[in-house]
């Protein structure tokens, strides 16, 4: 268990922004922090790996105080044992693929976790490459692996898969669920993909102006609002991404592609299906427009 309960005051382009946040991370659990950038995601990533101080409060792991503004107590980066990634991968160009993963080693640890690291994460046969020479996936996963490969007690994920395509980020977030599983690793994951916090997270929270104004999982936080539809259209499906207990439309409606995400329910969505959809704030009503 993890415990976070800190302060810190923001100062940003759109002014002073006072962060004041208390959350628990279970072991093995994957959580997600939504909401509009400067809302305070990333400052929260970065105090609980120590590249920011807190003004005051606790950030406890297990154990351990990794800081105590009353203790003056602020563990350096190195010793918290925590991984930490963000858009930018951080590898070294002038490395082999294997010389990357081998620098994110702990002195003394086993050097056999860089070959189930490779075979993991699908790397095998690209021991030799550098950096350059590799796709965007292959990069990112090479990143992943460094982050992970120590076997840190908590991943941070600050929006790495922000940059991806759509093909490209559905085969990273499987690459996360495989590492999260694997390892029964604890994550804490920043994005602003609503469909990747549904396919990923355990429990979100939502934070606005530096503030957890709602939290729970994905399904309870997206899709159970009760609030007036702030429009209405219709279009018709060209395409259906089924992912777990969710569906993602892809809806032309007029000269415009939307995506929709909707609970997988008995009236199943297909190609040619004219739907109509009702936007209540995160959450889009989806239904059949029968006889069209």
């Amino acid at each position: 268990m993890i415990n976070i309960d800190v302060k810190k005051q923001l100062n940003s382009s759109e002014g002073n922004l006072d962060l004041q946040v208390n959350f628990n991370i279970s072991k093995g659990q994957l959580l997600c922090l939504f909401g509009a950038s400067g809302s305070g995601k990333t400052s929260i990533l970065r105090m609980i790996c120590g590249l920011m101080k807190p003004d005051e409060g606790q950030i406890i792991k297990g154990a351990q105080i990794l800081f105590d503004s009353q203790k003056k107590i602020n563990m350096a980066v190195q010793k918290r044992k925590i991984g930490f990634l963000s858009q930018d991968y951080s590898l070294f160009p002038n490395m082999t693929v294997v010389e990357n993963l081998k620098y994110g080693l702990d002195k003394g640890e086993n050097p056999n976790l860089i070959n189930s690291s490779l075979e993991l994460l699908g790397l095998k046969g690209l021991e030799k490459q550098k950096p350059n020479q590799l796709s965007g996936g292959q990069k990112q996963r090479l990143a992943l692996g460094r982050s992970i490969v120590n076997k840190p007690d908590l991943l941070l994920l600050d929006e790495p898969l922000s940059a991806l395509d759509g093909q490209m980020r559905s085969e990273l977030q499987s690459y996360i669920l495989k590492i999260h599983k694997e390892f029964d690793l604890s994550i804490v994951l920043v994005t602003h993909d609503v469909s990747e916090i549904l396919k990923l997270s355990d429990v979100v929270h939502i934070l606005e102006n530096g503030k957890i104004i709602r939290s729970g999982t994905a399904e309870e936080v997206f899709l159970k609002n009760k609030i007036s539809a702030k429009y209405q259209f219709s279009g018709e499906i060209v395409n259906v991404e089924k992912q777990g207990f969710i569906s993602i439309l892809h809806v032309q409606v007029g000269q415009n592609l939307i995506k929709a995400v909707c609970e997988n329910s008995e009236e199943d969505f297909k190609l040619g299906d004219k739907v109509s959809i009702a936007s209540k704030a995160f959450n889009p009503i989806v239904s059949k427009i029968h006889g069209a």
